[in-house]
């Protein structure tokens, strides 16, 4: 196993953690140094705060970790590809390397509905990384809106 499937299972953890919780199940980590130094999942219903997504969390908690919002040199890996919110925000956390799982076609903005990533002229680049452990992080996502579905 790489080192990128190694993080990106790491990530798949936090995303089934949410599911347990009845959240749309993503995870993501943030690692520093090959050290994850945050991790988080979807606690968006659980805290009733639409800004609770697994992204925002894992930075907050790693710009508390480093004592600085400047995540230099650090990679995120997240289950499913960011929002518009999300994006944002690893742009301005300066997170170097985005490593996704599975592409969100209806909310995706890293490639799928827009790209924040690319194009703009931003004040930090962040490189993009699709498809790491892409069927593992899918099929968590489709059986968690089976389950609701059948509800």
């Amino acid at each position: 196993m790489d080192i990128h499937e190694h993080f990106m299972k790491e990530a798949l953890k936090e995303a089934k953690k949410a599911y347990e919780k009845n959240e749309v199940p993503v995870g993501a980590v943030v690692v520093k140094d090959n050290k994850i130094i945050a991790r988080a999942h979807n606690l968006k219903e659980t805290k009733q705060d639409c800004t609770k997504h697994a992204e925002m969390s894992a930075i907050s908690k790693a710009c508390r970790k480093l004592n600085t919002w400047r995540l230099l040199d650090c990679d995120m890996y997240v289950t499913l590809e960011p929002c518009s919110m999300c994006a944002g925000a690893i742009i301005h956390a300066r997170i170097k390397n985005l490593y996704i799982g599975a592409m969100d076609e209806k909310t995706g903005a890293a490639g799928s509905v827009l790209n924040l990533f690319d194009g703009y002229a931003f004040n930090h680049k962040v490189n993009v990384y699709n498809n790491i452990l892409q069927d593992e992080s899918t099929k968590l996502l489709k059986e968690f809106f089976k389950g609701l579905r059948s509800k």
